[in-house]
């Protein structure tokens, strides 16, 4: 029991569905309580104990199906041919009785898997399968292109060479019994196929989904196939929610600081120094403060969805994060992502100022006319954007004034660094002003320069 959850538990893993130890230990006292006779109350157990959000509901379910149906032998392959034709059936068995005597008696001498293939007995073989492919740690299995050395493992672990030789025996002393043997062969390679391709199913999609999100990762924003735009989102959620764990909570450590031993020692001197009272020290932290200004133009319309998502999980990171977005003008979308969903907010946002042509001198002047006062000595100012203003205006002025109220000033542009200064691109005069300047062109490259924002709060 206990080394078929454990395979569950990584198969439900590579479906998307978090499983920590502490949960995989709850599941199994649980299951240990209901046991496996009932099939539905096994899968309800399993999904109370493990789904924590509808989607891994799903998931689970999906993955529960899959991996408790093992593949059945077919019928029709087992039962097969034993030297009969059907008419010959029709008309009686007795004048082959000495022939199928006969056979019984030359089955004696066969090995295990030779006797088990040819007493057609499906739960048997089911359960050598199993037990084979739990030998050849099928488990393991990650790519396509491992199927045929698995199904070999698990065909040598179910004795293939003993049958081999008994087969060849059998071609000789009863041919009739051999060609039996030899369909029942057959429907055994397809079984095992069968089990193989179930196990890919199961335990390669974690390193599929691994393989194509680190394709995802590293592939330019801007050059998003469309078949691609719904799994960089997913992508981008799942840098979101890493995020969150990551930063969301301080340790209680970081919290309180580190034990100061000689003010413990001093505070407790009347009690023999017994450390009946504790005193931490501990390193002050300005309160975090973040001010984002994300570009929706049309200019960096592919790409200012993954901007927005991941402002919006800035705001449940960090307590104090007001979020602007802009194109022509600006305006404050703090409460947009505060209340609604990553995609509600999105298309709000984007239907009052996204798609439009950007310019950044305009949206500046806005900010410094109407939100100026919210940053602080302690403020880190991140920009999102191209830095291209269509040859108006870029005050570049009011950014240095940005630069001075605040602790830092960040650009993150999704543009790659050669074009930066081409055409209608500011990015040169406003990098003087910046602290931090990095291009931001793929989900790998975002996640990382928001991470670093972050983590100097912590």
């Amino acid at each position: 029991m206990r080394e078929n959850l454990h395979r569950f538990f990584r198969a439900a893993r590579g479906a998307g569905v978090r499983v920590s130890p502490a949960e995989s230990i709850d599941a199994m006292r649980a299951v240990a309580k209901v046991g496996f006779g009932d099939r539905g109350i096994l899968r309800d157990t399993l999904l109370l104990t493990l789904a924590k959000t509808q989607d891994e509901k799903l998931a689970l379910a999906d993955t529960f199906e899959l991996f408790f149906s093992p593949p059945e032998p077919k019928q029709e392959q087992l039962e097969a041919d034993d030297g009969r034709d059907p008419q010959d059936a029709d008309r009686g068995a007795e004048p082959d009785a000495a022939n199928d005597s006969g056979g019984s008696q030359s089955a004696e001498g066969l090995g295990p898997l030779a006797q088990m293939l040819l007493s057609q007995d499906r739960n048997a073989i089911a359960a050598a399968i199993a037990g084979a492919a739990n030998a050849a740690s099928l488990s393991d299995i990650r790519y396509s292109t491992q199927r045929g050395i698995f199904s070999s493992r698990i065909l040598d672990a179910m004795g293939l060479q003993r049958l081999r030789d008994d087969l060849d025996d059998l071609t000789a002393t009863n041919p009739s019994l051999a060609e039996r043997l030899r369909a029942a062969l057959d429907g055994l390679r397809e079984a095992v196929r069968d089990t193989v391709n179930q196990g890919l199913a199961l335990y390669a999609r974690e390193e599929a989904e691994n393989l194509r999100n680190e394709i995802l990762r590293n592939a330019p924003l801007a050059r998003i196939e469309p078949r691609q735009v719904e799994q960089m989102r997913a992508l981008i959620r799942q840098i979101a929610r890493r995020l969150r764990e990551r930063y969301s909570k301080p340790r209680k450590r970081q919290r309180r600081g580190h034990l100061d031993v000689r003010r413990t020692l001093r505070r407790n001197a009347a009690w023999g120094s017994v450390p009946f009272l504790t005193a931490w020290k501990r390193k002050h932290r300005d309160r975090p403060k973040i001010v984002a200004l994300c570009d929706v133009s049309g200019s960096v319309a592919k790409v200012s969805d993954f901007f927005l998502l991941l402002i919006h999980s800035l705001h449940e990171v960090v307590d104090d994060v007001r979020s602007f977005a802009f194109s022509s003008h600006l305006i404050e979308v703090s409460a947009i992502l505060e209340s609604k969903s990553p995609e509600a907010a999105m298309a709000e946002i984007m239907s009052k100022v996204g798609f439009g042509s950007s310019d950044y001198g305009s949206s500046l002047d806005d900010f410094e006319h109407e939100f100026m006062s919210t940053l602080t000595p302690q403020t880190t100012v991140i920009v999102l954007g191209d830095a291209r203003s269509n040859n108006l205006d870029p005050r570049a002025d009011i950014l240095r004034r940005i630069s001075e109220r605040s602790k830092r000033l960040v650009w993150l542009n999704p543009e790659g660094r050669m074009t930066w200064g081409f055409g209608d691109s500011e990015m040169p005069r406003y990098a003087t002003f910046c602290s931090v300047v990095r291009q931001c062109a793929t989900a790998q490259q975002l996640e990382r320069a928001v991470s670093d924002i972050v983590a100097t709060y912590q």
